[in-house]
């Protein structure tokens, strides 16, 4: 991914009631193990995280769009 990853209201949310650590967001967007693209702009990072048994995470980023 280029550029800055922005982390939305929404995501923030997520991310404290899934107890998911912006490390390992951070480490899926960089260093994905699958990415897919969707119709909707929508770019799904997957990637298994060690800390959590191999679970797989997905981070949905959507490019084209401006935090508001």
């Amino acid at each position: 991914m280029h550029g800055a990853l922005v982390f939305i209201h929404h995501a923030k949310t997520m991310m404290y009631e899934r107890m998911i650590q912006e490390a390992w967001v951070l480490a899926t967007v960089e260093n994905p193990d699958i990415v897919e693209d969707k119709n909707n702009n929508e770019r799904h990072y997957m990637k298994r995280i060690p800390e959590i048994g191999m679970r797989v995470l997905r981070v949905i980023v959507n490019p084209t769009a401006s935090p508001p």
